[in-house]
């Protein structure tokens, strides 16, 4: 019997995948984060500081040898979303918690998450993390002065 991904009911809307795709790095749970991937031979995921990886086999396995280390302490702090037809794109400030000899630090990442509708509901075609620098979150006073995502249209 194929298992159907227990995810793939719950991506009515993009940030419902967002939120997903967060929570299953947060638990390390590779069966829940794949379920929101595309299917399509394209999809990509370039990881901070790592190559291009490209199809679900090849995305399964990074996050695998990813989650080997844990779980990922990471937290959208700042999101900009543009959505066109069957399309959406958001642009993710994160914070991923990093424990130091002087304690746990905050580290910057500038992440490009784009969703496509599909009959399943919203699925993920491309995960694209950057290294973030202070002056990336120096460009967005939303971090202190609010918790709400931008919303662009």
């Amino acid at each position: 019997m194929v298992r159907k991904p227990q995810s793939a009911l719950l991506l009515a809307t993009p940030e419902d995948s967002e939120a997903q795709f967060y929570e299953a790095l947060q638990t390390a749970d590779l069966e829940r984060l794949m379920a929101i991937w595309g299917e399509e031979d394209e999809v990509a995921c370039v990881h901070p500081g790592g190559p291009r990886v490209v199809g679900a086999p090849a995305i399964r396995a990074s996050f695998a040898a990813i989650f080997a280390r844990g779980a990922i302490p990471v937290h959208p702090e700042c999101q900009r979303r543009l959505v066109v037809g069957d399309t959406a794109i958001h642009h993710v400030l994160e914070r991923v918690e990093i424990a130091t000899e002087a304690g746990m630090e905050s580290a910057w990442v500038v992440a490009t998450n784009v969703y496509l509708k599909t009959a399943l509901g919203w699925r993920m075609v491309s995960h694209h993390a950057s290294p973030g620098t202070t002056q990336d979150v120096k460009q967005e006073p939303s971090i202190v002065s609010s918790a709400t995502p931008t919303t662009l249209h």
